[in-house]
């Protein structure tokens, strides 16, 4: 059985363009669409009173919000199966509970609140640093257009350890199914103390960790090149902070994909600096990839 994508809906304008985006990326993967509200109403109500009236106002709007997120979603690709539910959680709760049984969730970049547009909502940021599975972060001016990219580029923030298998193979798949190149890029730097007078360093301090830094390169993706030949592979070294290497790369692109360390028994958000700045300013959608370890 193929697992959905699940997005969370509330009315809101990124919302929305989250079902959009999300049903052009079922339709990529040949996969179901599974829309999910999250509403409180039934704690505090109870459901047997409600349903003596013929439902709370509450209830009433739920259902509405998410029966006109599936006929957008058919109007879109009608080919998609979508499947709706209405969950008597807070927004976090619900996403990160779907998250078990997702291929991926899809969220928009703010719901209701009205937050600024340069920055990300909370329930988007927890769940990004929380969930057992990938969650695509629509940023961007391209957030409702997953099959219609307009840069047929993908780009993969590489890390290092035994771990990125899986961020690694995301970032494949996604490329293959856009017929997208794939930019795999490793950021380095040479520290201020370390200079000619080094004597292990004498002469090219630099070369050393851009060289370390492409056969980190190397390793991350040769498993993954190999499953994947088709993939228009490029691999780049750069030097500088990875934030603003990624925040760069992701001017162009279609998708950016980083992978996060989960570590079993931490609460929290589990993101990491470079991946908190890149949800909150990238230029297209970040998809944040749970690695264990």
């Amino acid at each position: 059985m193929e697992l959905p994508l699940v997005v969370g809906v509330d009315g809101s304008e990124s919302s929305l363009r989250a079902v959009d985006w999300a049903t052009d990326e079922a339709v990529l993967r040949g996969v179901p669409l599974r829309l999910v509200y999250a509403s409180l109403w039934e704690r505090y109500e109870g459901a047997a009173p409600a349903e003596g009236l013929g439902g709370s106002s509450e209830q009433v709007m739920a259902d509405g919000i998410v029966e006109a997120a599936a006929r957008r979603a058919h109007r879109r690709a009608p080919e998609v199966k979508v499947t709706t539910d209405v969950l008597p959680d807070d927004a976090v709760s619900v996403l990160l509970n779907e998250a078990h049984t997702a291929a991926a969730l899809v969220v928009g970049s703010r719901g209701r609140s009205g937050l600024a547009e340069l920055l990300l909502g909370s329930v988007s940021l927890t769940v990004a640093g929380r969930a057992a599975c990938p969650v695509i972060v629509l940023r961007g001016d391209q957030d409702n257009q997953a099959r219609a990219g307009t840069h047929r580029r993908v780009v993969l923030g590489v890390g290092e350890g035994p771990h990125a298998t899986e961020v690694t193979r995301f970032a494949f798949e996604e490329a293959e199914v856009r017929k997208a190149a794939l930019d795999a890029v490793r950021a380095w730097r040479c520290p201020a103390y370390e200079s000619t007078d080094h004597p292990l360093l004498a002469g090219e301090p630099a070369r050393l960790h851009e060289q370390r830094a492409a056969e980190i390169l190397y390793s991350a993706l040769s498993e993954a090149a190999a499953e994947h030949p088709a993939v228009d592979l490029r691999r780049r070294t750069a030097e500088g902070s990875a934030r603003r290497i990624l925040l760069d790369a992701s001017e162009g692109a279609d998708l950016l994909v980083v992978g996060v360390r989960r570590h079993h028994g931490l609460a929290g958000l589990q993101l990491g600096r470079v991946t908190h700045r890149l949800l909150h300013h990238s230029a297209c959608p970040v998809v944040v990839v749970p690695q264990r370890g």
